[in-house]
């Protein structure tokens, strides 16, 4: 019976293994040797080249946890999610107004108000989004408070 157990595990580890074909083997060797911050860049630089995203819709993800009594939440609400709907045709001015209240490099500020709606900032207290939002406005951005 010891020999089953062993010989159920290796067809396991097998199946981990992925066949590389052998066009694509320098690369996924290349990739395999980067570090984490450049495959994060890499992964932007091809989002730009493609006009595609990695990563899923926030607003999906979040719409079904709303429920019956909406309304009484809403009401309570104390944080709210800063989303930029539309980046307006002063693009510069708001990715300077998302550095100033956000923190974030040029580079990321760039991308979130390249690629509407980005969420800005997530678990902000009512006072910070509602200025957060004023500001963003102010510089031609589109803002929802979610």
């Amino acid at each position: 019976m010891s020999e089953n157990k062993t010989e159920e595990k290796e067809p396991k580890q097998e199946t981990k293994e992925i066949e590389v074909p052998k066009k694509f083997a320098k690369l996924v060797t290349e990739i395999s040797d980067m570090s984490v911050l450049d495959l994060s860049e890499l992964v932007k630089v091809l989002e730009d080249k493609f006009n595609v995203s990695a990563a899923a819709p926030v607003s999906i993800a979040a719409a079904p946890a709303a429920g019956p009594g909406e309304d009484e939440a809403a009401a309570e609400k104390s944080a709210y999610t800063v989303v930029v709907t539309d980046a307006g045709s002063q693009k510069i001015a708001v990715i300077k107004a998302v550095r100033a209240v956000t923190e974030l490099g040029l580079k990321d500020a760039k991308d979130l108000v390249d690629k509407p709606p980005a969420v800005i900032k997530e678990n902000v207290p009512t006072e910070e989004a509602e200025d957060m939002k004023k500001k963003l406005e102010e510089a031609g951005a589109t803002v929802e408070l979610q």
